[in-house]
């Protein structure tokens, strides 16, 4: 015997032909969309049929949902339009259109303000980017504009799917904007494959960003104006450089509107940002061991090519896939390994790490790469000494190698001094170490930490003691680290700690090749100090040449 269960009530003239199927052993069931249980069964049941979503026979439920109406008033009045956005507004009349653009800078504002333009008081929705726009279809009525968020496969899409697309649009009076990130060729097969508009989002100036969301969201007069005026005098460089994504332009408008700070504030506004981008950035790259050689090469080497920072990258995430699994970079549960590298596009990366790249005159085809803000850095290195001192080892090991140029040389050593002054003198301990590093590079380092730290009490006193016992090693790279630290342009030392250095290394000095070298580099050193001295300068380092 066969029993169709369905969602209509029984008639009570069939109850009991459905009460004598119950005792049939050989029962089946069929029950389309309905639960049925087949055991026994002490109490009420209940079955609530739901009916079928919009969107044909079969269709599950489509994940959309409106446009929050306080997050919309809020996009429009802080909008800064971009060139064309008038005549752009246009290509809404096809009923579906692309936005091409990067991520990150304000593709989705654009599009919510298209499609919400011209209507007082609009209503959108947005569809979950994983739904297949071939089986979507719109509300019958009620609806101004609907956006998804790049859709997986947009060139899937087929030239009748997108016909049905438009007639349903049309019947329901909406439109639909479709948000893609640029790609190559991407623009040029959406109009060969399908004839559909596609517009370039351009990113606005973060001046006019930041003047807009100051505007609307600080409750300060006086605040407000002195700023305000600080944007159209061209005062806020630093702060608004070229090129700053519009998130991190509105995220500096907050930070000022929430501080109330006028009047000259730039550095104290800065210095909350770089915090809290440092602080952020340092948490989003821990599990990934790409990112964090990249935040850690930007940290170092940031203003400088980006070839540098690249290669340097990717000699320190070499470095992290040398370690043991008893010492993992971070807790990633991911297993990331070197070859995660290049499985993300630079510019992702950047994005990421709230980093740019820059093209100025003197840099290079392939331009600088450095992070927004220029405190960043500072705070980088401030979370990792503080929460992942675990890592400092592996830094030492790795900056020890720079490239041959001395800006390198120079930023190595002043990122090793960075640490020395964050741990208060703690992490000296590792020089020895990086020093003793295979590296010709690394005496140079070190010099330039132990020059560096020479004004920061803690690390100061470690690295005189440092010093002095080094001055007398037998080691070789100690030596000649001493001798590199005692020259004008390595660090800050005095002239007379910086004699009285030199002299100990004369003292010490054989007749092997090393100490040859030892000769050239304390030559250099007092020849570097009487030019650059004063009278009395000269005359204690002829004094001490006489001794």
């Amino acid at each position: 015997m066969e029993l169709t269960v369905t969602s209509e009530i029984v008639r009570g003239s069939d109850l009991q032909a459905v009460l004598a199927a119950l005792t049939d052993r050989d029962m089946v069931v069929v029950a389309p969309n309905s639960t049925v249980n087949t055991g026994m069964v002490t109490g009420d049941q209940r079955h609530v049929v739901s009916a079928t979503q919009e969107g044909g026979p079969g269709a599950g439920p489509t994940r959309q949902g409106p446009v929050r109406a306080a997050y919309l008033k809020t996009a429009r009045r802080r909008f800064v339009p971009p060139a064309g956005f008038e005549g752009a507004s246009a290509a809404l009349d096809t009923r579906v259109t692309v936005l091409v653009g990067e991520p990150g800078t304000g593709r989705e504002t654009h599009a919510l303000n298209l499609l919400a333009h011209g209507s007082e008081d609009p209503v959108l929705v947005q569809i979950d980017g994983g739904v297949p726009l071939t089986r979507w279809k719109p509300r019958a009525r009620g609806v101004h504009g609907y956006l998804v968020m790049e859709p997986p496969d947009p060139l899937g899409l087929r030239a009748w799917d997108l016909s049905r697309i438009e007639s349903s649009l049309a019947e329901a009076g909406a439109r639909l904007i479709i948000v893609l990130a640029d790609a190559p060729a991407l623009v040029g097969a959406l109009e060969d494959h399908l004839g559909m508009p596609v517009l370039r989002h351009h990113p606005p100036d973060p001046r006019k960003v930041f003047a807009a969301h100051l505007s609307d969201g600080c409750s300060v007069d006086e605040t407000r104006a002195w700023w305000l005026s600080a944007v159209e005098s061209g005062r806020l460089e630093e702060l608004l450089p070229d090129g700053l994504p519009p998130r991190h332009a509105a995220q500096a408008a907050r930070a000022v509107a929430q501080s109330g700070l006028a009047g000259g504030a730039e550095a104290e506004v800065l210095r909350r940002l770089a915090w809290d981008e440092g602080a952020e950035i340092v948490a989003r790259a821990q599990t990934d061991p790409s990112l964090l050689s990249y935040l850690l090469s930007i940290s170092v080497y940031g203003g400088l090519n980006r070839s540098v920072v690249t290669e340097q990258a990717d000699n320190l995430l070499q470095l992290m896939g040398t370690r043991t699994e008893a010492e993992p970079v971070g807790s990633s549960p991911h297993g990331h390994s070197p070859a995660d590298a290049g499985q993300r596009p630079l510019s992702k990366t950047l994005r990421i790490l709230g980093a740019h790249r820059t093209q100025r005159a003197g840099e290079g085809a392939m331009g600088a790469v450095s992070f927004l803000w220029p405190g960043v850095s500072e705070v980088v290195w401030e979370v990792i000494c503080r929460d992942h001192a675990d890592l400092l080892p592996l830094l030492h090991t790795w900056l020890a190698g720079p490239g041959h140029e001395a800006d390198q040389i120079e930023r190595a050593g002043r990122a090793v001094a960075a640490m020395a002054v964050v741990t208060g003198g703690r992490s000296m301990e590792l020089l020895h170490r990086l020093t003793a590093a295979p590296s010709p590079l690394a005496p140079q380092v070190a010099a330039w930490c132990l020059g560096a730290v020479a004004q920061h009490p803690a690390a100061a006193k470690a690295a005189a003691a440092q010093l002095d016992r080094w001055s007398g090693s037998a080691e070789a790279s100690l030596r000649e680290a001493v001798a590199y630290t005692c020259r004008a342009d390595y660090g800050r030392l005095t002239d007379e700690v910086a004699l009285r250095l030199l002299q100990r290394l004369m003292e010490t000095l054989g007749g092997d090749a090393d100490d040859l070298l030892g000769v050239d580099i304390i030559t250099t050193a007092l020849t570097q100090r009487f030019e650059a001295g004063d009278s009395s300068s000269r005359a204690t380092i002829l004094q001490r040449m006489r001794d």
